[in-house]
Formats: C-alpha cells, structure tokens, sequence
C-alpha cells in the first residue's frame, strides 16, 4: 500500500479531527441522509437483501432499520470523509488495507479501524442472515461436525463465547483455506481480517443489535439469532474460503 507523502500530513491533521468528532456507535446514532453520500465516494452501503421485516421473529424490523440505515451507514460515511483525506485506503481491497493498517497514516489509523471494520463486519452479517434460514449442509456442515463435534456444539461454545464478551464486540467463527473451522471474539469492530483469517459467519455483540427487544438478555438474543442464519450463504462462503475468493 502506498503511504501517503509528508505534504499531506498538515491536511491529514487538520482534518482528522473532524472525523473524530462524528458520532460513533451508540444506541442515538446521528442521523444520516443516504441519498446524499451513497454515490459520494468509493465506499457503498450495501443494500439489505431483505425487507426490514423479514426477521422478525428475531430481530425486529426498528432495530434493523436503525442498524443498517443509521450505523453502518455512518461508517461508510466515515469511510468516504477519510478517504478524501487519504485515497489510497480505497485503491485496494477491504481485507489487505484492514490486514496493513500499519501502512495508512498514524492520524487517521484509528478512525480506519473501526470504520472500514465496522463495514466488513456488518457486511458479512446482512449477508448471512436471512428469513427461512434453513440448515447447514454439505461440506460446511461436514467441517462443523469436524471441528466442533456437531453443530449444537458450535452454537453453544459460539454463544458462550458472545454471552463472555465484555462490552461491545462480534463473535466469528472463522475459516482458513484448508477449512478449518474456530471461534473468536474481537472488541469493538475488529475483525480476523486484521490478522489475515476469513470469517465464516458472525454475530454483532453491540447493544444496537438486539437492545430495543432482549434489553440486557445478551444470551437470549445469541441462541434466538440462530434461526436467521442463512445457511446456504454460509455454505457458499465456505467454499469461497476454501477457494481463496472470499473477501470479508
């Protein structure tokens, strides 16, 4: 990645500090009018493939308008101030920048961090989620039973591994190329591509994700949340994994 020159360092700092101030990631995330950025940069929000309603038997339809319209708008948002500051963030893929974070300028690192973390996490959970949800089979179920013994063995040392947590945070499962399978949990909007891993399939630990229906019942939230995994796009990223396609 190309660092960017000591010229644009004044730029950088004078402008890292609005950046800095926008509103991160609590429960009164700022308003954000999408019509305004969704074209305004090379960072897109992606697009739910459901209606907002679809889960809700899990997850309510407010609650999935808010996260998605709201806080993962807003980190795409700061994506697209950032890259303004600092292009090159955006002239690679979102997994080699957040796996080389050591090259993007110290003053807009943390702010690179979280954002672009945010939008490879919320990414992936719109994507394998979905109404129906349906069973794991095939190979990915095979890898599972590997792995972890049998699926209600993953859900559970998956769920302990959320319900652990403290504070805010995702749960993974991640996935290497051989297909091997693990659990891992990362505060705030880290993810396993900082390390160069790929993840399978994920739950946001944020309070946004699940507080207007579980409140404080973060367990009840984690075991619910397993009936809109859509495990058919869990199999395909699995093989993608396997592939070396998959990209967050």
């Amino acid at each position: 990645m190309t660092v960017i020159k000591r010229r644009n360092l004044l730029t950088i700092a004078a402008s890292v500090t609005v950046l800095s101030a926008t509103p991160r990631y609590g429960l009164g995330q700022s308003n954000v009018n999408l019509n305004t950025y969704r074209e305004s940069g090379p960072f897109l929000l992606p697009s739910l493939p459901y209606a907002p309603n679809a889960l809700a038997s899990t997850i309510d339809a407010e609650t999935m308008s808010l996260h998605h319209d709201k806080h993962h708008a807003t980190y795409v948002k700061n994506l697209n101030d950032a890259a303004r500051i600092a292009p090159q963030i955006a002239e690679h893929t979102i997994d080699h920048v957040l796996a080389n974070l050591e090259h993007v300028p110290e003053s807009i690192r943390m702010i690179v961090r979280n954002n672009l973390g945010g939008h490879a996490n919320h990414s992936m959970f719109w994507e394998i989620m979905g109404p129906g949800g349906g069973s794991a089979q095939g190979e990915v179920l095979a890898a599972i039973v590997r792995d972890f013994g049998d699926i209600d063995n993953m859900k559970a040392d998956f769920n302990a591994a959320g319900a652990r947590l403290f504070g805010s945070g995702w749960v993974f499962v991640t996935v290497t190329r051989e297909g091997r399978l693990a659990i891992e949990t990362q505060p705030n909007q880290d993810t396993p591509l900082m390390s160069g891993k790929r993840v399978l399939l994920g739950n946001d630990m944020w309070e946004h994700s699940y507080y207007l229906r579980y409140r404080n019942r973060r367990a009840d939230y984690l075991k619910a949340w397993w009936d809109v995994v859509n495990w058919k796009k869990v199999g395909e990223r699995y093989k993608k994994a396997k592939d070396g396609t998959l990209a967050i």
